[in-house]
């Protein structure tokens, strides 16, 4: 715990707008850019920033519920690459046209690209006076991960972890509603324990009456391909934790169960216990 505590409370490296645009627009996203090449400011005191963190997990394990309560409470962006692409193609920018053609493609959206667009969300938000952040879907890969270490300095790796039979069950269990766009699980989770494995129970997210007949499946949350999924992260993620876990950054949280269960279990591995009490207090 104490380990972790000071993992969060570390100075790090401010990046000026400059900087950022420079250095993560650069063409090649095969290299981590030079370090010489970063110019950093003076190192500011850990009191004049929030946490820097990057959440990690499975596709459909709850990191961005998670990231984004966390986000709430400390008063930090969520910052989540899908929705950076969304918004991207919505707003027609620069990037859109060709960000529309390797979606349309079912392409994986390259580093360059994505990298851009998180210059842009990070010079932005500074601009506006923004501190700290939680990246949610960044980095996925060695490079990336090399790239934003070249940057600036992560805290913290939270990387969430559920058993495998629950995960596919709430991928399988996600549905939207097709008019007013909300996310909600139909799926009862209740794993008995077995040969000292602990049990699990997860209560559906169930939509209001009026979304109830208007709820529709992803196109790609069938069981082979959401088997699939897993195993290509498994795969290409365990090299990104080794990164993170080598440098001592990384923190991995099994989930106990949904949120009741495990939110007051990942504040108290975060240190944050007494944060929220504090804060609900002053509310």
């Amino acid at each position: 715990m104490a380990a972790i505590t000071r993992l969060v409370k570390r100075a790090s490296p401010s990046i000026s707008s400059t900087a950022a645009r420079s250095l993560f627009c650069s063409e090649s996203s095969s290299h981590a850019p030079p370090q010489e090449h970063f110019h950093a400011p003076p190192r500011k005191d850990p009191k004049d920033r929030n946490v820097q963190w990057v959440f990690l997990g499975c596709p459909g394990v709850g990191k961005g519920t998670y990231a984004s309560r966390l986000c709430n409470l400390l008063g930090v962006p969520h910052i989540a690459t899908g929705d950076l692409v969304r918004h991207e193609l919505a707003s027609k920018g620069p990037l859109s046209s060709q960000l529309s053609e390797i979606v349309n493609q079912g392409k994986l959206v390259s580093d360059d690209i994505i990298i851009r667009l998180l210059s842009k969300r990070l010079a932005d938000g500074e601009s506006k006076g923004e501190s700290g952040f939680i990246l949610d879907g960044f980095p996925r890969t060695i490079n990336q991960a090399e790239i934003l270490e070249g940057v600036i300095d992560i805290d913290l790796v939270v990387n969430l972890k559920l058993q495998e039979e629950a995960l596919l069950a709430k991928c399988l269990g996600r549905r939207i509603c097709n008019q007013c766009g909300g996310n909600f699980n139909v799926a009862s989770i209740d794993i008995k324990g077995e040969n000292g494995s602990p049990g699990m129970f997860m209560a559906p997210l169930l939509p209001p009456a009026n979304c109830m007949s208007k709820l529709i499946t992803r196109a790609d949350d069938t069981e082979d391909v959401v088997k699939e999924r897993l195993r290509i992260y498994n795969e290409t993620t365990q090299p990104l934790e080794e990164f993170y876990r080598s440098r001592g950054k990384l923190l991995e949280f099994n989930l106990p169960g949904g949120i009741p269960e495990s939110w007051p279990k990942l504040l108290q591995a975060l240190n944050l216990d007494d944060y929220d009490e504090k804060r609900s207090a002053a509310a």
